[in-house]
């Protein structure tokens, strides 16, 4: 069972995906898959639910970020040791922590928009860490009982922003649209082993970024236990965990960066598949 949420935006739905991989409506059971539904009585009791007597949705729809209400969308950056070496930067030792905006958070497959003045529009496919409870300075060894599970997280940064307009970096990452997350989230039971997943990036059918999660500086548990230590984490929060080479950034001896038609397409092992389109600005 994969909590999910479907239809227009500001008409969203809750659901499931069942073990056949087919959506069903639990719109008759749930207001909606909110930060209280993420604890693992919760979740446990929704796992529970006999998919054959939920009704299944067979028209086309918008797959819409799977936890309404984040409160929270925490980044680490350089997390990829190769990654660092690519964009130059020294690799970290300790996490680098930064918020994207929860006003950049888009469904898995909405378009990417062009910030005005963007340049250096770029790609990042990201393990994404939903969190389950409340966590506060919380020991490593007890970090991942506190997760409530995994999803995709296209982690889109313009890089000019980013570098080149003062010291912070999240002016380049929290613009409308910066954040898909989803398509659905996948409960930590049914991921064995989130330290050996694959991801995959596409842009244009051409494969930019290959990599798999056990080339982490830093393990998941191990991020979650820092990020409480200076961050009360909540439920519902987002934490996503940096990214593998093959960013545009990267890209020798001159870097590729997105624009307007080009279509990404990314996903990681056992938790679902985006794509997003770049379009214009609009205001």
């Amino acid at each position: 069972m994969k909590p999910v949420r479907y239809g227009a935006a500001g008409q969203e739905k809750p659901g499931m995906i069942d073990g056949s991989g087919r959506l069903r409506d639990l719109s008759g059971m749930l207001d909606d898959i909110t930060p209280e539904q993420l604890s693992d009585a919760a979740l446990g009791r929704l796992g529970s639910l006999d998919a054959s007597s939920v009704p299944e949705v067979t028209e086309p729809c918008r797959f819409a970020p799977p936890v309404a209400g984040i409160r929270k969308f925490i980044a680490i950056g350089l997390n990829y040791s190769d990654h660092a070496q690519e964009a130059n930067m020294p690799i970290p030792t300790e996490p680098a922590v930064f918020s994207k905006a929860t006003s950049c958070i888009a469904g898995a497959n909405d378009d990417v928009m062009l910030p005005f003045g963007s340049t250096k529009l770029d790609w990042e496919v990201e393990l994404g860490v939903v969190i389950g409870g409340h966590a506060r300075h919380v020991r490593e060894e007890d970090a991942l009982a506190l997760v409530a599970g995994y999803c995709v997280v296209n982690g889109v940064s313009e890089r000019a922003f980013q570098f080149e307009r003062g010291p912070t970096w999240d002016k380049g990452k929290g613009c409308g649209t910066f954040g898909p997350i989803g398509p659905w989230l996948v409960i930590k039971n049914e991921v064995p082993d989130p330290q050996s997943l694959s991801l995959l990036l596409d842009v244009n059918g051409v494969r930019m970024q290959d990599g798999n999660t056990r080339s982490m500086i830093f393990s998941i548990a191990r991020i979650v236990s820092y990020v409480s230590r200076f961050l009360t984490l909540q439920p519902g929060d987002v934490v996503t965990t940096g990214t593998p080479p093959g960013v545009g950034l990267g890209i020798k001896p001159v870097p590729r960066f997105l624009h307007e038609g080009d279509v990404m397409r990314l996903g990681i092992e056992g938790l679902g598949i985006q794509q997003q389109r770049v379009v214009a600005f609009k205001p």
